[in-house]
């Protein structure tokens, strides 16, 4: 576009998030050191083998169906899935046997990489959760729902107003009959924002999980219950950037609600452990044994494990931002890992 050509039309913020993300995702792996963010699965290779054993325990809880769909929501590079693997065929066979793993993953460039790290261990790549095969199924979705789209409403004069994007700034319009509903009280400039993809997931997972059995593990940052506040944010090159500058250069994302999914879940009939820090969770699952194992056993690397493994757990690094929520079906005999006393 040139400094000529006029402006695109005013989009409500979900639509122009949607679209600045498909985008963003289109164009590049933006993961890593030389990306704009690194996730869990980034930092250390003990948070992968975790949530694998993780799986491999719900599956006993489940009563060890075979097969089992193992699903991972937005699998970035396939790290994640292939560390689970790893560490399944390694300590837990008959669940590795049973498992048939599908990805769910729109971008191309990404399904590459998946593709080139999983080979033939992935049976199918999914544009839509709604398209996997039927059965039980164990779902991990790591930092997913916080780059789904997001509609924020600001109150203004008593009433609520909705904000849409228009020339890189922010543009106040009147509610319309498709709005959620609304906080009915709230003070002048609170700003309220409603995730509808991610409860609408939230909702379907539910009810599958309550039909079909199984489980689905969600690792995301926000609160654990919902409330005002401004949460959009954009990372370009590991730093802060405008979210509304440049659609499609810099990774949009915004808080997670987790008090919002489990509400969704739990009408669709699914029950609900968490949210709980992620810090707590992963400490539960053996995280901090599992990196002074790596740290044993490569001393040259022994900082770096134990650095990566802080990062996860520690409350001042991502353990207390990031929750894990775990939906499951009703019938489990026990709560899941880590969910014992939440």
């Amino acid at each position: 576009m040139t400094p000529s050509d006029p402006p695109p039309p005013a989009e409500r913020l979900d639509r122009f998030m949607a679209r600045a993300a498909a985008a963003y995702y289109a164009a590049r792996d933006p993961f890593g050191a030389a990306g704009d963010f690194t996730t869990a699965p980034e930092i250390s290779q003990a948070f992968g083998e975790c949530l694998g054993l993780w799986a491999a325990v719900t599956w006993d809880l489940m009563g060890r169906p075979d097969p089992v769909l193992l699903v991972e929501l937005g699998p970035g590079r396939g790290t994640l899935m292939a560390d689970a693997l790893r560490a399944a065929a390694e300590v837990a066979r008959p669940f590795r046997h049973a498992t048939r793993v599908h990805l769910v993953e729109t971008s191309p460039r990404l399904r590459d990489a998946q593709r080139a790290r999983l080979g033939d261990a992935v049976a199918a790549w999914h544009e839509d959760p709604a398209t996997l095969p039927p059965g039980p199924a164990i779902l991990l979705a790591n930092e997913f729902l916080d780059a789904l789209p997001i509609r924020q409403f600001i109150r203004r004069g008593g009433e609520w107003r909705e904000r849409w994007v228009h020339g890189g700034a922010f543009l106040e319009r009147p509610i319309g009959e498709d709005a959620p509903p609304l906080p009915p009280e709230a003070p002048e400039g609170a700003v309220f924002e409603v995730n509808e993809p991610a409860r609408a997931l939230a909702a379907a997972l539910g009810a599958r999980l309550a039909a079909q059995g199984g489980a689905a593990l969600v690792l995301d940052y926000g609160p654990a219950e919902g409330g005002f506040g401004d949460s959009l944010q954009a990372m370009r090159a590991h730093a802060r950037a405008d979210p509304l500058a440049e659609p499609g250069s810099a990774d949009i994302t915004a808080h997670v609600d987790f008090a919002a999914l489990a509400a969704a879940a739990r009408a669709a009939g699914a029950a609900v452990h968490g949210p709980l820090p992620q810090g707590v969770f992963l400490q539960r699952l053996g995280l901090a044994s599992r990196a002074a194992m790596l740290a044993a056993a490569r001393p040259a690397q022994a900082a770096a494990q134990l650095s990566a493994a802080h990062r996860l757990l520690a409350p001042e690094g991502m353990g207390r931002l990031f929750k894990a929520l775990c939906l499951c079906h009703p019938g489990f005999p026990a709560p899941p890992p880590g969910f014992e006393s939440a």
